[in-house]
């Protein structure tokens, strides 16, 4: 690989150099300015025909003001200039001959365009939720009802998308292994790190949510059911601006005893830009401190030796979180073709809890035999830093380009447990002594990673991608148990449970994709990527080792046909993979009491997904969709397992069978009058998951559906409404049943400081309805779980914008570390 990766950097420099190197005919170049003799910068500059005014070639003013055409053609010709904030320019015409191969330009004096800002008029507004051609968007900041809210309440209101709050787990119509990106850069934290991340993420920070359902050879192949990507708002302003928004909300549960726990948030985020000559510099810092509880309901039964005994179990869990984000960033110009770029981000996070978990154990005849109650005490802390540098090379302005990305991610975090379990007679006296445990998990995850893309536009539009990608993951994770000795109160380390666990994996990566016109009217893409894995996990304290070493091809395939006007038919297909998350592959235990707990696999498999999609689009509004996909060695996250002789129920990762899955979404806006407007989707979906349970078949067919609505009201020029409801059918996760969940939320905004802030009003779940009911029968397995969180909310946000509102946003791009992210796992 040491010497493939500069040998296939150099092929491409040498190739872009030679797609370059085009036989030149004549030049024109020339400065542009404003009427006080100021350089304009950045400005748009058109070569057009003089004939006809048709576009020939665009380019982009310097710094300095100058700007230059090359390899033109005989010719008569004009230029064009344009930008925000002065009037289109036009030069006179001049021609381009052998007598004038070379042709300067007197400068071109652009003046200031006046209008009356109050009689401009907003004639459209994007949705809160947007169906496109290749993706499902969220306009996130559009919504009155999103405000006060976080990234994952957000995301629970997705069309297709459920958030299984029991084990923090998103799923996308019907199926699990979603990859979330945030900015066009994967998060590399597993399921349930992820859904911790987006419930610290207020939703006042998002600009929209792209669910991208069929990704392109482009994209790492990880991710089963697709990508999540998340924007955050940007600045788009010149000078120095930025945005302050503060906010504040109100929950409240009960907790075991019946009583209200009043549970307030805190957010806030300021987020700055500054663009001046070849600089652009950029950042942005959040604050959240939110106070949750959730509380279970867990009933099972377990037979054995022909007598069952019942576990009826009840916990609270207040949780209190504290996060800090950050990002800070540059971009230097080097000159129209080079762009360099540095950025630094992470984020640091405290979450602890102080639960209690009281279990009813009876008989078969449901007589009370014992009482016990286990305190709990978990304090997590996990921190991050990302530093990226980047690089961008424009051959032309036209889309040929080059581009560069080095990363290297660092997480370190540990999580304290403590766990004190009394044990009480049906008459509340004790019947055994206290057990006592602690567990202290360290854990430290490493990344470096390397890409380079390089796009090549060909003839009639169409072009031809490339690139490489390298990932070094080192992870290192540790799991030391103590056991309390009552009669010395002295703890004792416990090797029983007690696991470290190493592990190393390098994935080297290619991909090529083409995308052009076969006649007329249809347009192609079709990509081929490559990935070979090598990686190994240890677990030191088994002195076990498994090894894994696996090439991959993930073929993906676009076609996209205009039937007329109104109509345009879509068909893709993408092979994708799942690999396990780190700590997923880790044997470790964590404990939820004496009689429940869960524990990793060092065995897991990938999981690998073929999907295809059929998708009609009528007069850019109307949406449907016809999807299929299949997953073979399906991760079943949550698998039960039981151990009868000790009253031990625990769950596990396992490779489980197949799952088919067939999908149908609906999207569709009703206009009702001019100050009303609904966007409504519908997406439905089919599964068959067919495994083999303890060497028994085990099958499931369930038919569910999922319901969006939104609706926004103009109440006036200041003033406007929204009212959003959401109901998920019940639904199949792996061996759970779950029952029906939905809520509405409504909101009113109001426009203060002329239009530079804004109050936001949102009422979330009044009447909470939203909670979570399943089951898992399957043999000897046979319970029950209820859960119920702090849904049923208010909250209030302020925003304001200051500062100079023509400042460009940086630039979009993706990291190099753009698969593995998502797979560390979390603690809580």
């Amino acid at each position: 690989m040491k010497t493939i990766l500069p040998l296939s950097i150099f092929t491409l420099l040498t190739l872009s150099t030679a797609f370059g190197q085009v036989l030149t005919r004549g030049t024109v170049h020339g400065q542009v300015g404003s009427v006080t003799g100021k350089p304009l910068e950045f400005t748009t500059m058109m070569l057009l025909k003089a004939k006809d005014s048709t576009l020939v070639k665009g380019a982009i003013s310097d710094t300095d003001g100058k700007y230059a055409f090359e390899n033109v053609g005989a010719g008569n010709y004009l230029i064009a200039a344009q930008q925000i904030g002065y009037r289109k320019t036009y030069s006179a015409p001049f021609a381009v001959d052998e007598a004038h191969p070379a042709v300067e330009l007197p400068a071109l004096t652009m003046s200031d365009e006046t209008k009356n800002l109050t009689e401009v008029k907003v004639v459209a507004q994007k949705p809160f939720i947007e169906q496109q051609v290749d993706r499902t968007v969220m306009n996130v900041e559009n919504s009155i009802v999103a405000s006060g809210s976080t990234a994952l309440e957000v995301l629970e209101k997705a069309p297709g998308v459920t958030i299984d709050r029991q084990n923090d787990q998103i799923q996308l119509k019907g199926k699990s292994g979603v990859i979330v990106y945030i900015d066009g850069k994967q998060t590399y934290l597993s399921q349930q790190e992820v859904s911790n991340l987006l419930k610290n993420t207020p939703s006042d920070n998002i600009a929209s949510i792209e669910i991208i359902t069929n990704p392109g050879s482009k994209y790492d192949a990880a991710g089963n059911s697709g990508i999540i990507n998340i924007k955050m708002k940007k600045n788009k302003n010149f000078g120095t601006n930025g945005t302050f928004i503060i906010g504040s909300g109100y929950g409240w549960v009960n907790n075991l005893a019946g009583s209200r726990k009043d549970l307030p948030k805190f957010n806030t985020s300021l987020n700055l830009n500054h663009r001046e000559g070849k600089l652009n510099l950029f950042g942005n810092y959040s604050y959240v401190n939110r106070q949750s509880a959730q509380s279970n309901e867990i009933n099972r039964a377990i037979p054995y030796n022909g007598h069952t005994t019942y576990f009826d179990q009840y916990s609270f869990r207040p949780n209190q979180a504290e996060n800090h984000s950050y990002k800070a960033g540059l971009d230097y110009f080097i000159n129209q073709k080079s762009t360099i770029g540095v950025l630094f981000n992470g984020f640091s996070n405290n979450w602890q809890s102080a639960g209690q978990n009281n279990t009813f154990i009876s008989d078969e005849n449901h007589q009370l035999t014992s009482r016990p109650t286990t305190k709990t005490d978990a304090r997590e802390f996990m921190s991050n830093v990302t530093g990226n540098v980047n690089y961008k090379y424009d051959f032309d302005g036209k889309g040929h380009e080059w581009t560069v990305d080095a990363d290297y991610v660092h997480y370190g975090g540990h999580n304290n447990n403590n766990l004190s379990t009394t044990y009480y007679n049906p008459n509340n006296t004790l019947n055994r002594p206290n057990q006592d445990v602690r567990n202290n998990m360290p854990s430290v995850i490493n990344i470096l990673a390397f890409k380079t893309d390089y796009v090549h536009p060909l003839k009639n539009g169409s072009k031809l991608e490339t690139g490489l990608k390298s990932s070094f993951v080192n992870a290192d994770n540790n799991t030391i148990y103590d056991t309390l000795l009552q009669e010395t109160r002295l703890w004792l380390p416990d090797a029983s449970r007690s696991n470290q666990f190493k592990y190393n994996e390098n994935i080297n990566a290619a991909y090529i994709n083409y995308a052009g016109k076969l006649g007329k009217n249809l347009k192609i893409q079709a990509g081929l990527r490559a990935e070979h894995t090598h990686s190994t996990g240890t677990s030191v304290t088994l002195n076990q080792t498994v090894d894994r070493n696996y090439l991959n091809l993930f073929p993906t395939l676009f076609l996209s046909r205009q039937l007329d006007t109104n109509n345009v038919l879509n068909l893709s297909y993408s092979r994708r993979i799942d690999r396990p998350d780190y700590q997923n592959l880790n044997p470790f235990v964590f404990y939820l009491d004496p009689y429940t707990y869960q524990k990793g696999n060092p065995f897991l498999r990938p999981q690998y997904t073929n999907s295809v999609e059929l998708t009609h689009v009528y007069k850019n509004a109307f949406t449907t969709t016809l999807g299929y996909s299949r997953t073979t060695d399906f991760i079943n996250q949550e698998t039960p397992r039981q151990i009868a002789a000790e009253n031990i129920t625990y769950i596990t990762p396992e490779n489980q069978g197949h799952l088919d899955n067939i999908s149908l979404n609906l999207s569709f806006p009703v206009p009702i009058t001019k100050w009303w407007r609904m966007q409504n989707n519908i997406s439905t979906y089919y599964q068959n998951y067919q495994t083999f349970y303890s060497g028994t078949p085990y099958q499931v067919k369930l038919v569910a559906y999922n319901l969006y609505s939104s609706n926004n009201f103009t109440l006036s020029k200041t003033m406007s409404a929204e009212v959003s409801a959401w109901y998920n059918s019940a639904s199949q996760y792996g061996f759970y049943r779950a029952k029906p969940m939905g809520a509405f939320s409504i909101g009113v905004q109001k426009k203060v400081m002329d239009g530079k802030g804004s109050l936001k009003l949102n009422v979330n779940d009044p009447f909470w309805l939203n909670h979570f009911n399943g089951r898992a029968v399957v043999q000897d397995i046979d319970f029950r779980v209820g859960s119920r969180w702090e849904s049923r909310r208010v909250a209030l946000t302020f925003t304001y914008r200051f500062g100079n509102q023509n400042v460009k946003n940086e630039r979009q791009r993706n990291s190099a570390t753009s698969a593995e992210q998502n797979r560390v796992k979390g603690g809580n």
